[in-house]
C-alpha cells in the first residue's frame, strides 16, 4: 500500500481519538466546569451533530477545491477546534469548540475514501479504505485509553493539547505524502449531486449504516455496565476487556475490505447476517464470564467489517462528482445510528426488559439492514458486480 494511504490513516487516528476520549473524561469536565454528567454528556451528543451537519455542508462547499487541498484545510480545522477546546474556559465555548471539531469529521472521512481508493489498483479500493479506517480503530484502542489516562492524570485539557499536537502532526504527514490531484476535480452541480443523492440504492446504502450501527451502538454505549452487572466482572476488568473489543475492530475491519474486494454483494449480507447473529447470542453469551469475553471480541470484529463494504456501495453507486458527497453523507449515516442506538438501548433499559435484554433489542436493527439489502438489491440488479471487476 502506497505512504499516501497510510497518512490518511494518520488523519483517521486523530479524528477518532477526538471524537471518543471524552467518554472517559465526562467526570472531570463536569467537575471543573461545573456542569452535571448529563450535560457533560451532550458534548458527545453535539459532536454526532457536528458531523451529521458538517459532512454534507463542507462538502458541498469545497467540491471544486483539489482533495488535498481539502484534506490539509480539514485537518487544520481539527487543529484549531482541539486548540479551543483546550483554551474553552466554560461549557458553552467548549461545546462550540466540540461542533467546530465535528465539522471536519465526516467530510475528512468522505474525501479521504474517494482519494484512498485512487491511490490503489481497482481490486484493493475497498482494502484501501480499511486501511485508513484502521486509523478509527487503533484510535479506540490505544488513543482514546492514553487520552483517558493522560486526562485523569494532568486534567482534560491536557488530552486535548495532545490531540492538538496530533493533528498538527497529521496535518504535515498529509502535506508530505498525499499526491497532489492529477486533474482538477470535476466542477461539481449541486442539483446533479442531489439527484446522484436521491438515487434509490444511495440512499439505501446510507440506511444499511444507519440500521447497522444503531444495532451496534444499541449494546456497545451500556457495554460496561452489562459486563459489571450480568456477567459479574469487576470495574477494573472492564478495561481489558474493551481491549478485546478493540481488536475485534480491526481484524473486523481489514476482514470487511478483503470481502468486499472479493464481491461487494456477499460482503453486505455475510457481515450484516455475522453482526446479527452475534447481537442476538450475546444476550445469552452475556451469563458466561468466558463467552462475554469471546462476544465482545467478535461485537468489534463483526461491527467494523461492515465498514468498507458499506462505503464501497455508496461511492460505486453514487457515481462521479456525487462521490464525496455520498462518502461523506455515510460517515454522517454512522453517527446518526450511533446516536439512535444509544437511544434505543437507553429505552430497553428505562423502559423495555431491562439491560440484559439489551443485544437481543439490538439484533433487530441490522436484521432490517439485511431486508433493506434485499430491497437494494431488486432496486439495482442491472448491476450486481463485484467491485473488482469494474
Amino acid at each position: 500500500m502506497p505512504l499516501a494511504l497510510y497518512a490518511l490513516t494518520a488523519g483517521a487516528f486523530g479524528i477518532g481519538v477526538t471524537e471518543f476520549v471524552i467518554m472517559g473524561l465526562l467526570i472531570d469536565v463536569s467537575q471543573d466546569l461545573n456542569v452535571t454528567i448529563a450535560a457533560a454528556g451532550l458534548l458527545i451528543s453535539g459532536y454526532a451533530l457536528g458531523v451529521v451537519v458538517g459532512a454534507p455542508l463542507l462538502t458541498a462547499l469545497t467540491s471544486r477545491w483539489p482533495r488535498k487541498s481539502v484534506l490539509i484545510g480539514l485537518m487544520a480545522i481539527f487543529t484549531l477546534g482541539n486548540l479551543a477546546c483546550a483554551l474553552a474556559p466554560t461549557y458553552e465555548l467548549l461545546m462550540a469548540a466540540r461542533l467546530l471539531t465535528a465539522l471536519a469529521h465526516g467530510t475528512f472521512f468522505g474525501v479521504g475514501s474517494v482519494v484512498a481508493t485512487n491511490l490503489v489498483a481497482p481490486d484493493k479500493k475497498a482494502t484501501a479504505i480499511a486501511v485508513m479506517f484502521t486509523g478509527l480503530t487503533v484510535a479506540n484502542i490505544l488513543g482514546v485509553p492514553a487520552g483517558t489516562w493522560l486526562g485523569q492524570q494532568f486534567g482534560w485539557r491536557t488530552t486535548f493539547w495532545a490531540v492538538t499536537a496530533i493533528g498538527i502532526t497529521a496535518l504535515a504527514i498529509i502535506a508530505a505524502f498525499v499526491p497532489r490531484d492529477k486533474s482538477a476535480p470535476e466542477a461539481s452541480d449541486w442539483r446533479a449531486d442531489l439527484r446522484a443523492m436521491a438515487r434509490g440504492p444511495v440512499l439505501l446504502g446510507l440506511a444499511m449504516t444507519v440500521l447497522g450501527y444503531a444495532g451496534v451502538f444499541a449494546v456497545f454505549t451500556y457495554i460496561a455496565p452489562a459486563l459489571t452487572e450480568i456477567t459479574g466482572f469487576s470495574d477494573a476488568a472492564v478495561s481489558p476487556i474493551l481491549l478485546v473489543f478493540g481488536g475485534g475492530l480491526v481484524l473486523g475491519n481489514l476482514l470487511g475490505g478483503k470481502l468486499a474486494d472479493r464481491n461487494i454483494v456477499s460482503a453486505i449480507f455475510g457481515t450484516l447476517i455475522a453482526l446479527t447473529l452475534t447481537l442476538g447470542l450475546m444476550t445469552f453469551a452475556l451469563h458466561d464470564k468466558i463467552a462475554a469475553i469471546v462476544f465482545t471480541g467478535l461485537l468489534g470484529a463483526t461491527a467494523f467489517a461492515t465498514v468498507a463494504p458499506l462505503q464501497i456501495w455508496v461511492l460505486q453507486k453514487a457515481e462521479g462528482a456525487g462521490q464525496s458527497l455520498a462518502s461523506s453523507l455515510n460517515i454522517a449515516a454512522f453517527n446518526l445510528g450511533n446516536a439512535i442506538g444509544a437511544w434505543a438501548g437507553g429505552m430497553t433499559i428505562k423502559h423495555g426488559p431491562g439491560l440484559a435484554y439489551t443485544p437481543l433489542v439490538a439484533a433487530a436493527f441490522p436484521l432490517a439492514a439485511i431486508a433493506i439489502t434485499v430491497v437494494a438489491l431488486r432496486t439495482d440488479r442491472s448491476r450486481l458486480v463485484p467491485v473488482a471487476a469494474e
